[in-house]
């Protein structure tokens, strides 16, 4: 005889009040409510370094820049995540009544591990994409030198670059700015071992 696992399904709304009170963060996919792993040390500097760099270089500008606890809604997905890195132009367009979750990013970086980087690229991504004013996906690896860079073009392509040498200087398309791969790395140890 097969027992089947019963999963429970959640609502938006259920979900929304569960994470008000929950210790650590969760995504919400579609009913299912995925706890999110920790980061690494690698994980933490990268996704700082991205977000300090941006942050100052856009000073002043017409940019926010947000870093992995502001929670972003992608309604034709029914998905509820925290993007690591999120830059909006302009003011941040909220879903429902608080602040705490946006759903207009134009970039949004994400530091891969080796248990989320399927998903990053994947799924998450095609999600992303469904985000209309999503112009610009920036993954960073944390256990080597490669930073993959997809650009939506005025036809709505998207494009790879992909950079793995340390010299290399990253032009992102969706606003005027140039970033030096060691930018993304520094004080990072890449000899350190990903869990």
């Amino acid at each position: 005889m097969v027992t089947q696992v019963q999963t429970q399904s959640y609502t938006p709304q259920a979900y929304l009040e569960l994470e008000e009170k929950a210790d650590s963060k969760h995504e919400y996919r579609d009913g299912e409510i995925i706890p999110m792993a920790g980061g690494t040390t690698n994980h933490n500097k990268i996704a700082g370094n991205f977000y300090s760099y941006l942050r100052f270089a856009l000073k002043g500008q017409k940019y926010d820049t947000y870093i992995g606890d502001v929670r972003l809604w992608v309604p034709s997905h029914r998905l509820y995540t925290y993007p690591d890195i999120m830059l909006i132009e302009g003011e941040p367009i909220y879903e429902g009544k608080g602040t705490t979750t946006v759903i207009n990013p134009c970039l949004i970086g994400e530091v891969l591990s080796k248990s989320t980087q399927n998903y990053d690229q994947g799924d998450k991504f095609r999600f992303y994409r469904s985000l209309e004013t999503f112009e610009e996906y920036v993954l960073i690896a944390q256990d080597k030198i490669l930073i993959m860079q997809y650009s939506k073009t005025s036809e709505g392509h998207w494009l790879l670059q992909e950079y793995e040498d340390e010299k290399a200087i990253i032009k992102l398309k969706s606003l005027p700015l140039e970033i030096n791969i060691q930018d993304f790395y520094e004080g990072v140890n890449l000899t350190e071992s990903e869990e």
